[in-house]
């Protein structure tokens, strides 16, 4: 199993310099990976409450916000060289199919292939239509949209007629360093963030779970493979844990946990230390 860090990078708290620091740490401390999440604005009012907090509200401070993931993860990757970076989730929903998958395969192509694009479809409803989107549909429309992206990923000439984009003879360059394609790791609880995992997807994330939690959706993952004629043997699960010691680790394993992403909180110097020397725990109890 491998262990990576979900870095909760937010402005204005978070520096360029701290954002550095954290990416070096975790490639010189050999972790596999360094995770973001989406989020492009926000809002005090929200219909749906974010499912992630006691309050309802995300965890970020006054007058802040989340920095643009691809761009992020580009300035990270160039003072980097072994260190993969993944997206925890992009709200693909909210996105142009087309920008979209050729910013992740541009990302891909620099990076020389340490790209693992998250999918969610999002739960803020004002956030999806300020992106100027619908909410009710965004589930079908991540579906057409992981569609195109594999086809423009790995075919030279792509035409697209579906319920929301339509497109003809389409050329898209660079493709992605990673084959087939950049690998896509679905986000999500529900039957139809299942299915969507199960038919698209190369593995599913699970955030903020515990080992309890984490069986339970893994049983879930392989019903939804099973009915998709799949197994867990060319797939992936990652987790991001919520509370995690090193007891926990041949846990995770035996019940198949390929990649481990806890928590980073904040990437100040001295708690990014402090949390890095925990996190060198988690990495010596996997190896023992």
């Amino acid at each position: 199993m491998k262990i990576g860090v979900f870095a909760s990078f937010q402005t204005p708290v978070c520096t360029p310099d701290n954002m550095i620091q954290v990416a070096t740490s975790a490639e010189e401390l050999g972790l596999d990976s360094l995770w973001m999440g989406e989020h492009v604005v926000l809002f005090d009012e929200m219909e749906f409450p974010y499912p992630g907090s006691a309050d309802g509200k995300l965890p970020v401070p006054p007058g802040g916000g989340l920095p643009d993931t691809v761009v992020a993860l580009s300035f990270l990757a160039s003072h980097t060289k072994k260190l993969r970076f993944g997206t925890g989730v992009t709200l693909i929903p909210q996105r142009n199919p087309i920008y979209t998958a050729n910013e992740f395969a541009t990302l891909d192509y620099l990076t020389n292939g340490r790209v693992d694009l998250g999918i969610g479809v999002g739960w803020c409803k004002e956030e999806v239509e300020a992106c100027g989107y619908d909410f009710k549909d965004r589930g079908e429309r991540c579906d057409e949209i992981l569609e195109i992206m594999k086809r423009v990923w790995t075919e030279d000439v792509v035409t697209h007629e579906g319920k929301h984009f339509q497109f003809k003879d389409l050329r898209m360059d660079p493709k992605p360093v990673q084959t087939p394609h950049i690998p896509l790791i679905i986000g999500g609880f529900s039957p139809a963030a299942m299915r969507r995992c199960a038919k698209y997807g190369d593995g599913w994330l699970g955030f903020g779970l515990n080992t309890e939690f984490t069986r339970a959706a893994i049983g879930g993952v392989e019903a939804a493979l099973s009915a998709e004629g799949r197994s867990l043997d060319d797939f992936e699960i990652v987790i991001t844990p919520g509370e995690i010691s090193p007891e926990d680790i041949p846990v995770y394993e035996d019940m198949g946990v390929d990649r481990l992403i806890p928590l980073i909180f904040d990437p100040t110097p001295e708690a990014a230390k402090k949390r890095f020397d925990e996190l060198d725990a988690l990495v010596q109890a996997c190896s023992s």
